[in-house]
């Protein structure tokens, strides 16, 4: 594990850094399925400012 030391003398102890990899595009069920999603959070939100507005 590496370390540095300071002019104090403590020990500086750095976290492992875990491996990089390149983020893939979503596929078409993928995009499907965050279309239904936001079209649902889109809904939820209409229906509880409607709900607060009422009240």
């Amino acid at each position: 594990m590496p370390y540095i030391k300071d002019d104090d003398g403590r020990l500086n102890n750095f976290a492992k850094e875990p491996k990089m990899y390149g983020a893939e595009p979503p596929n078409q069920n993928q995009q499907r399925n965050y279309l239904i999603m936001g079209i649902a959070a889109v809904m939820l939100v209409a229906g509880l400012v409607f709900v607060a507005a009422s009240v």
